[in-house]
């Protein structure tokens, strides 16, 4: 949907397969140089894996990788990298619960 959303790829995004992001989410890869407001800092890419969905009004900061198979809640902060197979929440994020692995759509 990306409605009202902000993405800044100044060092670098990777995304994933199937990745949900909701209205207003942030992203952004470098922060400003603290000395030099016109420059930004270094950092490595922001990762986010297969299978991820990223909640309304969260915030992805610089450098963090998102493993696969995650939810990201509304409202969360990113400062840190986030696991594979969790559920992740809050300011600053943090997992709060197992996830089951990722199978796919089955049809019969």
């Amino acid at each position: 949907m990306m409605q009202g959303c902000y993405i800044q790829a100044t060092n670098g995004i990777n995304f994933g397969d199937n990745v949900l992001i909701a209205p207003n989410v942030v992203i952004i890869s470098a922060n400003h140089d603290v000395d030099d407001y016109n420059e930004h800092s270094i950092a490595r890419p922001i990762q986010i894996g297969d299978n991820v969905w990223i909640g309304a009004n969260a915030v992805i900061l610089p450098g963090v990788q998102i493993g696969s198979n995650v939810v990201i809640g509304a409202g969360s902060v990113v400062t840190n990298d986030i696991p594979s197979n969790v559920i992740a929440a809050g300011n600053p994020c943090k997992v709060l619960s197992d996830k089951q692995p990722y199978v796919g759509n089955t049809c019969n």
